[in-house]
């Protein structure tokens, strides 16, 4: 189900049966039908913390732990945590040994000295393994390194448990150079290759970038400031010797390009001279400025220039 305001789709939330999405945060319980069609056949779709956590339960149903009793269970997310001390009493069970399998996010990736975790489990993270964003990839390797290193810190235990340190890795594409150097805790491998990928595609640290971004009522209205930023800046252009270095590429909406009712547009500028592209953005900045204030920025909310962006 769309987010009547953001053009993303919200996470249903079994806890309380609504439908959340989780940019602008808006919230409301399951339909009964399907809004659009009125088809009451409706179901969740995808597989989140809270699934995980449920069909972990249905496998360990009939299992019965070492010391007696069924095998124990938690999950650790942004809905789990949200109450005041709720993180601090997880995190203290974990640490105490009554939690024997834990379901989390990012958030217990990072940071967290368990010591009783034998085995790490990642589902599914092939998404950015071709992600639009050239350094998803660089970001998934240090997840899933920092991740590995959740299991075995405690060599003691693990002795004492007959038990070894491991990870489970699940993707549909075992042979991809990113899990073979994870596999090897390789490092200088994954770097090598990403480093030539990026040389091959021009892409940072081997050109420098940076990203105007506007955010207006309607996509046009966003848009439009962005296409008048770049006749401004052919203007600019046109009296310095450092044009041709730098490249200005259309503007066009971000991947979720309405949030909170606000559409947000981008233009890419790029070249492979800092300096070359820190002067135009020097130049530049009070044009943006003065053209806030023409009949093309009237409909603009805010601008920003950033520069080495981090997500494109």
């Amino acid at each position: 189900s769309e987010c009547p305001h953001c053009s993303a789709y919200r996470v249903f939330h079994k806890i309380d049966r609504t439908l959340r999405c989780h940019h602008c945060g808006f919230t409301e319980r399951v339909p009964r039908a399907c809004p659009s069609c009125g088809n009451p056949d409706i179901a969740p779709v995808g597989r989140g913390t809270e699934r995980l956590e449920e069909h972990l339960g249905e496998l360990f149903a009939s299992i019965e732990r070492p010391g007696g009793g069924a095998v124990r269970i938690a999950r650790i997310d942004a809905d789990s945590t949200r109450a005041q001390g709720a993180l601090a009493s997880q995190l203290a069970a974990v640490h105490a040994g009554e939690v024997d399998v834990l379901v989390g996010t990012q958030m217990i990736a990072k940071g967290h000295d368990f010591r009783r975790i034998t085995l790490v489990a990642a589902v599914n993270p092939d998404g950015a393994l071709f992600s639009s964003d050239f350094r998803a990839p660089e970001r998934l390797f240090g997840l899933l390194m920092q991740s590995a290193g959740r299991a075995g810190r405690d060599a003691a235990y693990l002795a004492a448990q007959g038990a070894t340190a491991e990870m489970w890795i699940q993707t549909h594409h075992p042979g991809h150079p990113l899990f073979q150097a994870l596999r090897h805790h390789d490092y200088p491998a994954f770097a090598k290759q990403e480093l030539a990928d990026r040389r091959a595609a021009g892409m940072p640290p081997f050109a420098f970038q940076a990203l105007l971004r506007a955010d207006a009522r309607t996509q046009e209205a966003a848009q439009a400031f962005l296409e008048a930023a770049a006749g401004a800046a052919d203007a600019l252009d046109a009296g310095t010797a450092d044009a041709p270095e730098v490249a200005r590429y259309p503007a066009v909406p971000l991947a979720i390009q309405r949030v909170a009712n606000v559409e947000r547009a981008q233009m890419l500028v790029e070249s492979h001279s800092r300096v070359a592209l820190q002067r135009l953005l020097a130049g530049w900045q009070p044009l943006l400025h003065e053209l806030r204030r023409t009949p093309e920025g009237k409909g603009v909310i805010r601008w920003l220039v950033d520069v080495d962006p981090q997500g494109i």
